[in-house]
């Protein structure tokens, strides 16, 4: 369900070669679940940060994520990312980003729960919290080795760089960088930021595509008894080639079937509630873990999965993928694509078992039985 046939936009070549994985090589599945709002941060007042990549995740070689907390003015300082585009969503609060690309444009936006913005790889930028509650995000970022914790920050490049070469480089005097800090700022803290946004020091030089895009003000793109789905990738988000997105929202006992994604690992977060998440790995492995909210899983591209709510509530869950175009094949829609003999041979059974399966795609089962 909605698959486009085209390449996967900004697609690594390496992520389709032949090599096996040796980590999903062996004769059991390897776990695909961390507990990224239990696990260790960087702790800063009330500024915090943890990060889960294939140093906390094995597993998560394509994609990588943050949970990040700002409080009233604070700034995650001017940086930027070598190896890795940044998506985010907003869960808590409000947050304001500059974004500066190649060539000098430069946009501000303002977001609020429920927003996303995408930063290509490379591109500089600050994220700070506006007002006087504090913001909550969780960040993605398209490839499985990148730490939040090793970026380009603007303090520590100041930082290192000799006095004169500061005043060449400016045209100021050696005098105006005495009291700059001398290593990486991280967490930057000062007054709340005015609204609207101080015009830049250059003046507005905006780019032709906007980063920032409001998911849940969206139409769900799916929308049954079972649950609701919101989805945002580069046909409707065009400056984010490197990573779809997605909320997840499922009713009690409701389940997103059975499905694989041909042209992108899945980086899950679990926003609210709790569910049992199912991968399938070919030779008859299969593993089951049970993730609560801010537990983080992961699949692999290709591989078979499922995402059930098990608890008495809402349950919804972040979903991040490294492809800037969707695509699932899912198992009804395989099923239902299949005539009838085909399908009795294949599973030998009489051909009125199928008359008996669904016609078309589910997508999301509300779990009762089909009359």
């Amino acid at each position: 369900m909605f698959a486009h046939n085209q390449p996967a936009a900004g697609g690594d070549p390496s992520f389709m070669n032949n090599v096996p994985d040796p980590l999903l090589s062996d004769k059991e599945l390897p776990s695909f679940k961390f507990e990224l709002e239990k696990s260790p941060a960087k702790v800063d007042g009330g500024n915090t940060a943890r990060e889960a990549s294939v140093a906390q995740l094995p597993i998560s070689k394509g994609l990588a994520g943050v949970s990040m907390q700002l409080e009233p003015g604070a700034m995650r300082e001017l940086h930027w990312h070598a190896t890795a585009a940044e998506w985010a969503y907003v869960t808590r609060g409000r947050v304001r980003t500059t974004v500066i690309a190649p060539g000098g444009a430069a946009e501000t936006n303002d977001f609020e729960p429920g927003d996303v913005w995408y930063f290509p790889r490379g591109h500089a930028h600050m994220l700070e919290c506006l007002g006087d509650e504090p913001c909550h995000f969780i960040l993605i970022f398209d490839n499985g080795y990148f730490s939040e914790f090793g970026t380009f920050s603007i303090s520590d490049w100041i930082g290192h760089t000799p006095a004169p070469l500061l005043a060449k480089n400016f045209g100021l005097p050696e005098s105006t960088f005495k009291n700059f800090p001398k290593s990486e700022v991280y967490f930057g803290k000062g007054a709340i930021p005015p609204e609207p946004a101080a015009p830049p020091l250059a003046g507005h030089n905006p780019g032709p595509l906007t980063h920032k895009y409001r998911l849940l003000e969206d139409e769900p793109k799916v929308n049954n008894r079972g649950g609701k789905l919101w989805l945002v990738d580069s046909t409707n988000f065009p400056i984010a080639t490197t990573v779809t997105g997605a909320v997840l929202e499922l009713e009690p006992g409701a389940m997103r079937e059975l499905h694989w994604h041909p042209n992108a690992d899945e980086w899950q977060y679990v926003l609210q509630g709790s569910c049992s998440v199912t991968l399938f790995g070919a030779k008859g492995r299969y593993r089951i873990e049970t993730l609560t909210q801010g537990d983080v899983g992961y699949m692999p591209q290709g591989y078979g999965h499922s995402i059930e709510n098990v608890g008495k509530g809402k349950c919804r869950v972040l979903i991040g993928f490294n492809a800037g175009i969707y695509e699932d094949i899912d198992l009804t829609e395989w099923i239902a694509g299949n005539p009838v003999d085909v399908l009795a041979t294949n599973f030998n059974q009489p051909v009125a078992v199928f008359e008996k399966f669904p016609r078309q795609d589910v997508f999301i089962s509300d779990g009762k039985e089909q009359k």
